[in-house]
């Protein structure tokens, strides 16, 4: 009777021991964690593109360079080649191998000294995880505290979770840890495609980093890696075996990861602890478009960088991020972002000036326009080149990229409304503070960045919807209309081909494969832009110094638009753009000069020019009012039948005629084509009625007649002509030569000229009331 119930008490003492025991291990894990790095801890952050390339790595504080992967990121070579090697009972033992331990022990015994250490991989990462006060010093009570760490490790955390922390943290060489990190600096690839040579070398790497380094001593690294070799005998196959040994160890020259550098640390910002942040770019879109900035780079004056930025259009994901012409480079000020940076557009908001004012119903793609010299209540903005082109449409106007409509259009849209369309299809634009919106705005009077103008442009190639640029694959998307979808349509099909008519005449805008483009100058030379838009990507480029300082004789069309123009050949060599057919609401429709409406509702003699036009929503808008004299674009005269001059009932005493003229707008009239002007201007009025004359044609260009021929002196000098203007007038008069605006002068004034070139001359003097003269002769 009392056996049994000493056996039982002694399973009671013993079963309150082990809980004591428990209890007592259960609280020294607690206050003595296994230092595995925590959420706190410093660490190594990796940047990767979209396949995982490195493209910048940012070290830990320690400036250890660590790329953080699971087993499963890892190649199976490499895994089986490190667990065969280094511990084949890994996923058995529970942190420590007891017959490793006796072996080491016995060896130890015998000789004195320690021959082996008996460590598995767990112990291992206990020593990486708390290396000893000496590093590389070995003594029993360093072995004794791996044993418990490595018994702790297991007791914590799974057999995955220990190799995980090992293939992370090894050491590899210099400031290299993790085989993900070694295969990328010495290998140039992912550990995730390891040969059987490599992934053995890699694993031996750890036990002497300093001296198995290949890149320094790359024969005792292939000895080393033989040694791993030999026991994978069973478990890889004897050919593999051999291939892998005559194969001759390998090393790239060690360099740290650097593309879209500015990219990268913009989103260090955001890491938040992470330890690898996957971006949406392209490894090799990014490294095209860096050599092709570095190249362009070299035939730039000094301080002058760049910037490009490409975007894929389904998705708003960005590809490729250069913020800098080459970030080697400080003299050009590399570490300055300007994809970021607020700079003067010039001219590239004017496509979405005129596909607001389609979708306001206030245009069509061949509304009539005045590209002459105008003032603007006081605002007298000028051409590129300063030249002027008369009547233009909207398709001319936006394809040659003309100033004069663009705020004739914007002055009728109103600027402060258009700023808040822009606003709300995402495109904030930056004013200084306290001020407000006026014409120059369309013209680069305010500021915006290149990613803020390629997010806009994207809504040309998505059905007018523009979208916040994605970085990364977990950022959300958002999207806002910036146009219509039928305006979209339209402006791009502007900017690719001219419009309707630039088809036509074959001689739109010089687009070509699908690229749907536009380019920008700011006063100054201070910033040129090319903004393209395809059915695959939109792609942006700026150039210019990021100081501000002006750059001259560099502008959009001849510094920007080649390198877009070679970015998207890079890009889309093998990609073709599909045919797209309009949407339901646009049409392609005749319309007439200069009243803009329909032909087949506008009678022959008021039609000077048809035009084939797009328009939007079944509206054709009339030519805008015009800004000089008031009254309707259509109207009455009195005309003798016989003579076919104007009269009056009180002048004349014949019978008289009612004709209606369409009438052009007053400052088009100087321009109005020759073959088009009996149609275009009322004929001349009768000797008897000459009274009613007065106040028409109140200039006079004095100095040359109408037709005359000039030759040249003897000894071939360019002669110099000074003409004036007598008339009714006394402001500015505007002087023109072949169109090219040469100044505003007091009409009191005279005009001084030297034809230097043989040929015809046409000089024109107009005023600001429309008045105007315009003498033709020649020079020989």
């Amino acid at each position: 009777m009392n056996f049994p119930r000493r056996i039982l008490s002694h399973w009671r003492k013993f079963a309150l021991a082990s809980a004591f025991l428990l209890a007592f291990l259960f609280v020294l894990d607690r206050l003595f964690p296994p230092p595995v790095p925590g959420r706190d801890s410093p660490k190594a952050l990796l940047v990767v593109a979209r396949d995982g390339t490195p493209l910048r790595a940012f070290p830990d504080r320690a400036h250890i360079w660590r790329h953080a992967v699971t087993p499963d990121e890892v190649s199976p070579r490499y895994l089986e080649a490190l667990v065969r090697y280094e511990d084949r009972a890994f996923y058995w033992h529970p942190g420590v191998n007891p017959f490793a331990l006796m072996r080491a022990a016995w060896q130890w015994a015998r000789q004195g000294k320690i021959v082996s250490g008996g460590s598995t991989l767990t112990m291992q990462v206990a020593r990486i995880l708390e290396p000893p006060a000496q590093p590389g010093a070995r003594s029993m009570r360093s072995k004794v505290k791996q044993i418990l760490r490595a018994l702790q490790l297991e007791w914590r955390y799974s057999k995955t979770e220990i190799l995980t922390l090992y293939i992370n943290y090894a050491p590899m060489g210099g400031v290299l840890e993790g085989v993900e990190a070694a295969s990328r600096a010495y290998l140039g690839k992912p550990s995730l495609r390891l040969s059987h040579a490599e992934a053995a070398m890699l694993a031996v790497l750890p036990q002497a980093p300093s001296l198995y380094r290949p890149d320094r001593h790359p024969e005792r690294a292939r000895q080393a890696r033989d040694k791993v070799l030999e026991r994978m005998t069973g478990t890889w196959s004897a050919e593999d075996i051999a291939d892998a040994r005559s194969e001759p160890p390998y090393s790239q020259t060690l360099k740290e990861p650097s593309l879209a550098p500015l990219l990268a640390e913009r989103l260090k910002k955001q890491a938040a602890g992470r330890i690898r942040i996957d971006t949406t770019i392209d490894a090799h879109a990014q490294q095209t478009v860096e050599l092709l900035l570095a190249d362009r780079a070299g035939g730039l004056p000094p301080r002058v960088s760049m910037a490009a930025l490409v975007v894929d259009n389904a998705t708003l994901e960005v590809r490729a991020y250069a913020g800098s012409a080459d970030f080697g480079d400080g003299q050009r000020f590399a570490h300055v972002d300007m994809v970021r940076a607020s700079r003067s557009p010039g001219s590239t908001l004017k496509p979405f000036l005129y596909g607001l004012a389609l979708d306001e119903g206030l245009i069509h793609s061949e509304s009539l326009l005045a590209d002459v010299p105008q003032s603007f209540s006081g605002y007298q903005p000028g051409n590129f080149q300063q030249s002027f082109h008369g009547p233009v449409s909207v398709s001319e106007a936006l394809t040659k990229s003309l100033n004069v409509p663009a705020v004739e259009a914007l002055e009728r849209l109103q600027p402060t409304r258009f700023v808040a369309l822009l606003r709300r299809g995402g495109l904030k634009l930056d004013f200084p503070r306290g001020a407000e919106p006026n014409l120059s705005v369309i013209l680069g009077g305010a500021g915006v960045s290149l990613e803020q103008l390629v997010s806009a442009y994207t809504a040309l190639a998505r059905q007018g919807l523009a979208g916040e640029l994605r970085f990364t694959p977990e950022a959300p998307r958002s999207e806002r209309r910036m146009l219509s979808a039928g305006a979209a349509y339209i402006i791009r099909d502007i900017l690719e081909s001219g419009g309707p008519m630039g088809r036509a005449l074959e001689s739109g805008a010089g687009q070509r494969r699908g690229i749907a483009w536009k380019t920008g100058t700011s006063f100054g030379f201070r910033d040129a832009w090319s903004i393209g838009v395809s059915d695959h990507y939109t792609v942006g480029v700026w150039v210019g110094r990021p100081d501000g300082t002006p750059n001259p004789g560099f502008f959009g069309a001849n510094v920007a638009a080649p390198l877009l123009v070679d970015i998207f050949d890079a890009l889309e060599a093998s990609q073709g753009n599909r045919q797209r057919p309009p949407p339901p609401e646009v049409k392609q429709e005749r319309i007439c000069w200069p009243l803009g409406l329909r032909q087949n509702g506008t009678a022959p003699e008021h039609c000077h020019q048809s035009r084939l036009a797009w328009t939007l929503n079944d509206t054709a808008p009339p030519t805008f009012p015009d800004r000089l004299r008031s009254g309707e674009a259509r109207y009455l005269l009195q005309i003798d039948p016989i003579s076919g001059r104007r009269a009056r009932s009180d002048c004349f005493q014949g019978k008289l005629e009612t004709r209606e003229i369409a009438r052009w707008p007053a400052v088009l009239e100087p321009w109005i084509a020759p073959d088009v002007r009996p149609r275009a201007l009322p004929p001349a009025w009768l000797p008897a009625c000459a009274e009613h004359a007065s106040g028409e044609g109140a200039l006079k260009i004095v100095g040359i007649s109408n037709g005359e021929t000039l030759h040249r002196s003897a000894a071939g000098n360019a002669p110099l002509i000074r003409l004036s203007v007598r008339g009714k007038t006394d402001g500015e008069v505007i002087w023109l030569v072949n169109g090219k605006n040469m100044g505003r002068q007091p009409a009191r004034a005279s005009f001084a000229y030297r034809l230097e070139q043989d040929g015809g001359y046409d000089i024109t003097a107009m005023d600001e009331q429309g008045h105007y003269d315009r003498v033709s002769f020649s020079l020989r």
